[in-house]
């Protein structure tokens, strides 16, 4: 009876640091299952605006490539990009792409009316 108990806990201790490795491999892998996200920008979707001039900020998390209107701007280590554009009168949309280096992409679509 009391090698049964052992055997026992033997199984469930190693069966708990089983699920304590997945658990812990799952979350310092999730950015990589979830791959590239666009998040924070500053912009809102048909919002209308009075400056020509305007500043888009935003992060890129787990990007190493963004691009704003299929010009590639930079971003530092934690994703963060910070660029100025010039709109033109009437109706504008702009374009932020991000790729990770496993290929997979994020791509938001911002409508802004000058």
């Amino acid at each position: 009876m009391r090698s049964d108990a052992k055997k026992i806990l033997r199984i469930l201790s190693i069966v708990l640091l089983f699920l304590f490795i997945i658990i812990y491999a799952f979350f310092r892998s999730k950015n990589l299952i979830f791959g590239v996200q666009i998040k924070n920008v500053n912009l809102t979707d048909g919002a209308k605006v009075t400056e020509s001039i305007q500043k888009i900020t935003g992060n890129a998390k787990n990007a190493i490539n963004v691009t704003l209107d299929e010009r590639e701007i930079s971003i530092d280590q934690q994703g963060n990009f910070d660029e100025t554009i010039s709109l033109l009168p009437g109706y504008n949309v702009i374009n932020i792409k991000a790729k990770d280096k496993f290929g997979n992409s994020d791509e938001k679509n911002y409508q802004l009316i000058y």
